[in-house]
Parts: C-alpha cells; structure tokens; sequence
C-alpha cells in the first residue's frame, strides 16, 4: 500500500485532488458534523470476504458458489451471514459519475448478484475506497461518495469495506465524513467497514464514523503476522463494543500457511477480541479441521455475547521455552472467556488464579471450549500444560452454590 499512495498521480487525478483539498476547506469552515445512524453492529459481524484468497480473482459464480456454501455447509445457520466482494468488481463510471461494475467478470450485474445472495438468505456486500483509486486502481469513492452510496442503495447492499489508498494526504476523517454522511443519507442501513489500516489511531475516534474500523495493515497467512496483528491491539483492545468494533483483519484460518494448532489460536483470539469474524479461505475446498474451527459454535458464542466487552490481555511472561500469556473477556450472566496462550516452541504450563482474574469466588465451573468438554468445579486457580504455538481456551461460570447464593 506504501507504493501505490506515493507514486506520483497521473494529470487527472492531481487535479481532482487539488479539487477536493478545496471543498475539504470550505467543509471544515462550515463545520459541518454529524455521526453514525444507521442501528447496526451492535455485535461483530460474521461471514466471508473474497480478499485473502481470491485476491482481485473474483466472478459471479465464484460468490454464488460461496453463498452456496454458506447455507450447505450450516456456516450461515452459525451467523455468517455477509458474502462481501473485496477489490476488482468495479470497472469505470457512467457519464454520471455513477459506478459501473466489470461485466466481463460479473456479466449478469451487480444488483442480480445482490438479489442471489440474498435469495439464500444472507446479506450482500461490497468494496471500495476513501481515495481517488482502490487499491488495485479501480475507480474510488472520493468526491463520488453521493453517487456510490445511492447506487449501493439501489443495489441493496448491506455492508461496505471502505480502503484507503489513492488519497494524496487529504485527511483521513473527513474523507469518510463524506462517505458516512452519502450512506445515512440514502436511508438504508448499511454496515460501514473503514479501511484505514490504524495509521491515525481510529480506535480513538472512528466511532462516530464506521460501525468497525481496521487497527493494522493487512494480514497474511503466517504465524508471524498473526502474532504482529494481534500485539497491536494490547493498548486497544478495550475501545471496542456495540455498534463500533476494532477490526484486526478478516480470517486466514484454512488457507494453509499456518498450522492447525496456530489457526485454533487465530480463531479463539480474534473471538475474544470481538473482531469482525469473517472467513477468508475457498469454502468449495475446507478440510475437515477448518470446519471444525470455524464451526465451533462455543467460541463463536464468545464473539457474540451480548454482553459486547472486547477481550484484553491480562499478562504475558517469559517462559523457558519463549512467551505465553492469558487474555479474558467479561462475559454476560457474569461468566468469563479466558484463553491461555503459548507462543514458546515447547509444551508450557500455564497458571492464573482467580485473584489476577478477578473472580468472585474461590471455586469456578470450567468448560474447555475446543475440547467440548466440561472440567468440573475448579478451585483457586486454572493451570493447564498448553502446546507449542497453542491455546487452551476455556469458560468460567459459578459453581452451583455460588449461582444459589446469589438467587437469594
């Protein structure tokens, strides 16, 4: 992304940015602000997106495919309900300035692709970005926000990633201003997905401009970016909740750069995290451990609480064989997720007692998530040997006595 946003702009576009450093000015004089309205994201959404598989090798057949999938496979029946086309679907505009899908690669349109997804139903949506080009230089939105947002309408679309390439320093926010404001305007909800890769800390103040914001560059299908992403949300973990999510990147679980064991741990922590839960591999082609992964209706039920609290790291310490650390997140009917962590390179011990997790109660009921299996009532403290590169991912209530007393 560097490269594309320094090169040097061709004649057309300097002038359309100089047009918009223009109206951007007469903008902020007038001070003209207002929020979010549209009801949406009051728990992270879950469903797919093209980006991590298929990059700009997308066509019709391929999303009817994966809406296909979603409902066969009972992914959909779980909440992952958005089937979202990321880059290369758009071609050009009209004379009037409106979007013009590529009919070589989506021959019967966007709105008939809209009106398949949701005939399964699901829930439609689309890309584009807060710059003169996306990413892979297809028309932006900037200074089109009107247009593009009446069109979505038109298409009945539910849900917009929004990038950020392309825009030659003209500031961030008021960019999406202006895409947040077409959208509200058009009166169809729409979930608004800023791209703006954490460069201006968005966690601060995005808010009242998207209802999920991105808190980092890409993501790619190593552990080591799993564990860069996932570092960057330690300081901001906690600024997520209902109606405004951090977003640390879509799902790389089942594209194979990782091991099983590293796409458990992937899955369960953006879970606890309350990310956006949305599977970026070919569902034509799942293993039956991706599946498992992705299926496991115990670990979404941590994504999904409606109690909305992002998980935070509680500690991470250095252990004779590498790190290891022990994230938690409140959950409703005053339960706990807890996910021990090992990123050392041999089988740790890991411990945490009840005071660090500031339980109530010396005694805890404890369920072992990935196994499905209930642990029984434990007492003072969790400690369990985690492999290499692994989670043990666990949910804490009251024992029986405790739930009796607090009844009374």
């Amino acid at each position: 992304f560097f490269f594309l946003m320094i090169r040097r702009p061709p004649r057309s576009t300097q002038s359309r940015s100089s047009a918009a450093s223009d109206v951007y000015k007469r903008q902020v004089l007038l001070g003209c602000v207002l929020s979010l309205d549209n009801g949406l994201g009051q728990k992270p959404p879950m469903g797919w997106n093209s980006w991590n598989k298929f990059a700009c090798e997308i066509n019709e057949t391929l999303i009817q495919q994966t809406a296909n999938r979603l409902v066969e496979t009972g992914l959909a029946a779980l909440g992952y309900v958005y089937v979202n086309l990321d880059d290369c679907w758009q071609l050009s505009r009209d004379i009037n300035g409106y979007i013009v899908e590529d009919n070589n690669t989506f021959p019967s349109g966007i709105k008939a692709l809209s009106d398949y997804v949701h005939s399964k139903g699901l829930k439609f949506g689309l890309y584009s970005d807060a710059g003169f080009l996306t990413c892979q230089k297809r028309p932006g939105g900037l200074m089109y926000e009107r247009q593009d947002a009446q069109k979505y309408a038109e298409w009945e679309v539910d849900y917009l990633k929004y990038d950020n390439c392309y825009a030659f320093g003209i500031p961030v926010k008021w960019r999406y201003e202006r895409m947040r404001n077409a959208l509200n305007e058009t009166g169809r909800p729409i979930f608004f997905s800023m791209c703006e890769w954490g460069f201006k800390d968005p966690a601060h103040w995005a808010r009242e401009y998207g209802n999920s914001w991105r808190t980092t560059g890409d993501i790619n299908d190593t552990w080591a970016s799993f564990l860069d992403i996932l570092d960057r949300q330690v300081e901001i973990s906690h600024l997520g909740g209902p109606g405004g999510w951090n977003d640390p990147d879509m799902l790389e679980v089942g594209n194979g750069g990782m091991t099983t064991s590293e796409y458990e741990a992937h899955f369960a922590l953006w879970a606890l995290l309350k990310s956006p839960l949305l599977i970026g591999c070919d569902l034509t082609t799942m293993t039956e451990d991706t599946k498992r992964i992705l299926m496991n209706e115990e670990i979404i039920e941590l994504n999904q609480d409606d109690l909305g609290k992002s998980g935070v790291r509680l500690w991470q310490r250095q252990g004779e064989h590498g790190l290891y650390e022990v994230w938690v997140g409140e959950l409703s009917g005053n339960e706990l997720g807890v996910i021990m962590f090992n990123r050392g390179e041999e089988t740790t011990q890991i411990t945490v007692s009840y005071e660090e997790l500031k339980w109530n109660g010396q005694h805890a009921n404890v369920r072992d998530l990935y196994a499905r299996q209930d642990l029984g009532l434990i007492a003072g403290e969790l400690s369990f040997d985690v492999p290499s590169h692994s989670v043990k991912v666990l949910r804490v209530s009251q024992s029986h006595k405790q739930k009796s007393a607090r009844s009374l």
